[in-house]
């Protein structure tokens, strides 16, 4: 089987790739990633010379580019990870969410389209999605693969809109798909612009944590590693045409994490217990921030088997104790020193 991950350099991505390539020799994986800001192939230098692995540099955001690679490697499946996925990005610059996340699904779902002609045995479009399609909910209830969509910022909009293609080229052309819709994602590798691993980085150089609002927006937290497993689990054994949800069982008022991650961080750096809580300071909300995210993950562990190894806790000490044994990994992140490493190690064999 030839299977195109889109993303694969990014933060959810690089971990898929790991564990696809690790895991099934006898699968071709290949990897695209536009290597933005957030793609780093530092994340896979372990496996980068497996002879079931390979890298493509390119943007799917080019048609024709895309189009070209579906009828050179004829990939059997696509699983699309590709996204911008910053909400405060996306306020900023909402067309470049448009681009990537409604634009660039389209151009795959053209390419596997076009490429199979409509002959779609043994085939599979399998899009990863968020949570964010689904809005906000009050202080009560779960997001269920039933709930009405209603996003409240440009991120989630888009996103929103790329499901709603792929489900409109499953019903119009017959096309195989699954769609995941997940909660935040934590764990090792993640670009220090999202919550934790930013709040890691300023602790250890005793920086100021910037609180939204006042701290009382929750999020449901899945471990990284644990949403990889639920992936190829939905990837082989997911009914087509299904969505399901993919949920860490973790609901925490960011105030509550970012307090319990600086009891974890003056242990970890042994600095006094409370040290790090004076860091933290409340700022001016975002537009749009929706109050609470939950989801739902029963039809998951009800049909396919799946939930979290990790509990929150665990997950947070494990994200840690990678961040501070690799530091240079973080140093060369916040530097920018990390986007070389494309030019000394793929320059020859990538492909443009």
């Amino acid at each position: 089987m030839t299977i195109l991950i889109t993303g694969g350099a990014g933060f959810i991505g690089s971990h898929l790739v790991r564990l696809f390539v690790e895991k099934y020799p006898n699968y071709n994986i290949f990897n695209i990633d536009a290597l933005t800001y957030a793609g780093n192939l530092e994340n896979l230098k372990d496996i980068e010379s497996r002879s079931n692995y390979s890298f493509i540099k390119g943007d799917i955001t080019n048609g024709d580019f895309i189009n070209e690679l579906f009828e050179k490697y004829k990939f059997d499946a696509v699983i699309h990870l590709a996204a911008e996925s910053h909400v405060d990005r996306s306020i900023k610059d909402p067309l470049a969410f448009v681009k990537t996340n409604v634009i660039g699904t389209v151009n795959l779902l053209n390419a596997f389209k076009s490429c199979w002609r409509n002959n779609f045995e043994k085939k599979l479009f399998y899009h990863i999605s968020t949570d964010e399609v689904y809005g906000t909910l009050g202080k009560t209830g779960l997001f269920t693969e039933t709930t009405s969509y209603d996003p409240n910022s440009p991120y989630s909009a888009s996103k929103a809109s790329s499901d709603h293609f792929v489900r409109a080229y499953g019903e119009t052309y017959d096309m195989p798909y699954i769609i995941t819709n997940c909660s935040n994602n934590y764990g090792q590798n993640q670009f220090p612009e999202k919550l934790i691993p930013l709040f890691i980085n300023n602790i250890i150089h005793k920086k100021q944590l910037p609180v939204y609002g006042d701290g009382n927006y929750t999020r449901d937290w899945l471990y990284v590693k644990d949403h990889a497993i639920a992936i190829d689990l939905v990837f082989h054994k997911g009914k087509i045409s299904e969505t399901y949800n993919i949920g860490g069982f973790n609901e925490w008022k960011n105030i509550d994490l970012v307090k319990l991650l600086c009891r974890q961080m003056d242990e970890k750096l042994d600095r006094t217990i409370g040290s790090s809580e004076k860091l933290i300071t409340f700022v001016k909300d975002r537009p749009g921030h929706d109050l609470r995210y939950a989801i739902d993950a029963s039809k998951i562990k009800n049909e396919l088997g799946w939930k979290p190894s990790v509990n929150f806790e665990e997950g947070l000490k494990r994200t840690i104790d990678w961040y501070l044994n690799n530091e240079d990994w973080l140093n060369n992140i916040t530097s920018g020193n990390y986007q070389s490493y494309y030019e000394k190690q793929y320059n020859n064999l990538a492909i443009e």
